[in-house]
Formats: structure tokens, C-alpha cells, sequence
């Protein structure tokens, strides 16, 4: 058996250790406003409901490793003292892994993921159109757990409004577990899909991807290709060059329809084959 002792490891060695072993954890995706009206959307797995009276859930955004600064999301928090989490289903896994993406101070993650900006009714910050549960929170509390690279920050809320999309009900008027469809983190680039297992998703955080806005608009508003498959394709740092033959693309694409060549695209993303994908839309 492997020992360790927290103190005599650096934290880019501990924080795989822990994530490695405590999980599945939920995903808190967490729409906040800054001062100036900024929205920013962005998931965190320190996260879990811990109080039913009042309705309380804690989610905690820790300061970056590699240069000990805080993310928007907490700044936001600290500045409005409201946000919203949306729960994550399997439906927009993919863009919720796009939005981690760090982008700039001001940008809209809900663009870049295309997401859908929903009014909330008592918060400011809106709800995820798309999530199948949205909670609208006070935030209460914030407890600085450290000021080094690593440490957390947990942001206690109150929950004073709860949506759930009806599509996730059973007869009853409960959430429905199967329906709901819940993923959850694990270590590395590993999730866990409640009702059926593990799967993998790359992190984004390596480039600046393009996001939902630099879709062609054949190809954003395709009725073939989910939210998942274009958060695949918009998670690029660039439109790969079109290269038929080195990507294995069938040779009569170009004698399909846009339904048909969509088709073969999504066919290449279930596939894992994301540039293979790209080559298909762009072969005309």
C-alpha cells in the first residue's frame, strides 16, 4: 500500500491523489454576475447540497494552482452575493466541459457554449435554459479555506428558487433518476454517467477554444448535430485545414446532401474522430 503524507507532497501532487479518490462528485455549473452586469458560467465538483432547512448547497472555486489567482465566479460571489446552479445531465456535458475553457475577463461562456441564457425570478444571474434543474441561490457565506495556489473557497447558498424542466418528472411529480440523466466528475478527464458508467471528455483548459460564435451557421443550426456534438466541434483552438484523405473521409461526401454529410460528421464525433468531423462539413 502507497502512504502519503499531504505535507510532504506539492499540491499538483496531492490534488490528483484526492480528486483520484473521492468521487463520483456532482458537478455545480454556476452562473454568476459581476458589478458591471458581466455574466460568466463556469463548472466546479467540490460541490453537494448539505441542508434541507433552510436549503442550503456549497460549492467551492479554488485559487489557481499555477499562479494563485481566483476565478470569476468568486470574485463575482463575493461582488453580487447571488448565483445559479445548474445541474449537469448528459445533454450538455459537452458544453459544460467547453465552458471551463478560461477565457478572458467579459466573455460570455453561454456564447461560447451555446447555452441558453433563462431569466431567473429573484437572482440576477440567469438560469441554464438547458439544465434539467436550475436553483436559484443567495449566496450566505464565503470561507476562505487558504491563500495559497489550491486552496478553496467555500461559497455557502441558500436556495431561494428551484426549476425542473417537466421532461425529468415521473407521474408523481418527482425527479425521475433515469430521466434526469446525471454525470458526475472523477479523477483526470474521467466522468461518470449515473446510469451508465464511466466515459472520458479531454480537458479544454490546454487551448482557447473556439466557441459556439465561430460555428459556420449551417453547421450551428444543424437539426442532425446535438449540443454535445457542436460543443466537440467548437472545442478546437482552430478550424482544421481540410485534408480528405488523411483523415479517412468516405470519398462521396461530396456528392451528399447537408442532412446526409452531417450525418457522416456526427457519425466520425461518436467516434472520437472530431477533425475527421470537421473535414466532412467543410468537403464540399
Amino acid at each position: 500500500m502507497a502512504t502519503y503524507n499531504p505535507n510532504d507532497l506539492s499540491t499538483r501532487e496531492l490534488h490528483p491523489l484526492l480528486l483520484g479518490a473521492v468521487g463520483p462528485r456532482p458537478i455545480a455549473f454556476a452562473s454568476t454576475i459581476d458589478a458591471a452586469g458581466n455574466v460568466n458560467l463556469s463548472p466546479y465538483s467540490f460541490f453537494n447540497v448539505f441542508s434541507a432547512n433552510p436549503p442550503v448547497v456549497i460549492f467551492s472555486p479554488a485559487r489557481r494552482v499555477r499562479d494563485n489567482t481566483t476565478k470569476h465566479t468568486l470574485q463575482n460571489c463575493h461582488e453580487t452575493r447571488e448565483c445559479v446552479i445548474n445541474i449537469v445531465n448528459h445533454a450538455i456535458v459537452h458544453q459544460m466541459s467547453l465552458s471551463s475553457t478560461e477565457y478572458a475577463e467579459g466573455v460570455n461562456e453561454f456564447v461560447k457554449a451555446g447555452l441558453t441564457e433563462a431569466p431567473s425570478q429573484i437572482v440576477q444571474p440567469p438560469r441554464v435554459a438547458e439544465s434539467p434543474v436550475q436553483l436559484e441561490c443567495k449566496v450566505k457565506e464565503i470561507v476562505e479555506l487558504g491563500n495559497e495556489g489550491g486552496a478553496g473557497n467555500l461559497i455557502i447558498c441558500e436556495v431561494v428558487m428551484i426549476h425542473v424542466h417537466d421532461e425529468v418528472l415521473d407521474e408523481a411529480g418527482k425527479i425521475d433518476q433515469h430521466k434526469i440523466d446525471q454525470v458526475a466528475r472523477m479523477g483526470g478527464n474521467w466522468y461518470s454517467r449515473a446510469r451508465d458508467g464511466m466515459f472520458e471528455i479531454p480537458k479544454p483548459l490546454a487551448v482557447q477554444a473556439i466557441g459556439f460564435d465561430a460555428l459556420p451557421d449551417d453547421i450551428s443550426n444543424s437539426s442532425v448535430l446535438t449540443g454535445n456534438d457542436l460543443a466537440q466541434l467548437a472545442g478546437v483552438s482552430a478550424i482544421p485545414v481540410n485534408n480528405q484523405e488523411e483523415q479517412n473521409v468516405p470519398e462521396n461526401v461530396k456528392t451528399l446532401n447537408l442532412h446526409d454529410r452531417h450525418t457522416a460528421a456526427k457519425r466520425q464525433i461518436e467516434q472520437g474522430n472530431v477533425e475527421g468531423a470537421w473535414h466532412i462539413l467543410q468537403t464540399r
